[in-house]
């Protein structure tokens, strides 16, 4: 794209910054050919600044940035790391924290592979997949988790009954998060 201060770009479209009554001031036949150029373009604002004259288009309607208090919606707020660091925050929340479930023999934990959003079904009018108490086959499809506008389709790597489903369809899960328990098959 031509630079817009370039002299071929005002040639292109017609400007002229040139003395009309000992005063640098643009033609109103140029103005109007400049608003008209920039009007059809791609341009969203467009400046000139030249001799003095300091010129500012903005394309009417043209999307103005969103006010920086206002969070997008689905986005999680940060957390509060009191001084000392993150680290340390870590450690208290850890030692805090329940301890996980141990593994039961004959139980076989689906963990998911990546940070995203799981989804039950394929599509929100399917079935989904499987259910509490589905039996299911090593290498089935369990479920999907969206990362990135990706669907990642996750599978069984092993043959069972599902026990549990202890995410919500549509909800955010992180790397490693428990997404199935399946009772493993004799």
């Amino acid at each position: 794209m031509p630079d817009p201060d370039s002299n071929a770009s005002k040639r292109d479209i017609g400007l002229s910054a040139r003395p009309t009554q000992e005063r640098n001031d643009v033609d109103s036949n140029d103005l109007k050919q400049l608003m008209e150029y920039i009007s059809k373009s791609n341009f969203v604002e467009f400046e000139l600044e030249q001799e003095g004259l300091k010129l500012k288009l903005v394309k009417e309607g043209a999307a103005k940035p969103a006010p920086a208090a206002a969070a997008p919606q689905g986005l999680y707020p940060m957390p509060y790391y009191p001084p000392g660091g993150a680290a340390q925050a870590a450690a208290a929340s850890a030692a805090s924290a329940p301890a996980p479930a141990a593994k039961e023999e004959g139980i076989y934990q689906v963990t998911s592979p990546m940070v995203g959003t799981f989804y039950r079904a394929p599509n929100p009018s399917a079935n989904p997949y499987v259910e509490v108490g589905s039996v299911v086959q090593k290498g089935q499809a369990l479920c999907i988790v969206e990362a990135m506008k990706l669907m990642n389709e996750i599978e069984s790597e092993v043959a069972g009954e599902i026990l549990e489903i202890p995410v919500a369809a549509g909800q955010p899960v992180e790397y490693g998060e428990v997404i199935f328990r399946i009772r493993l098959s004799a």
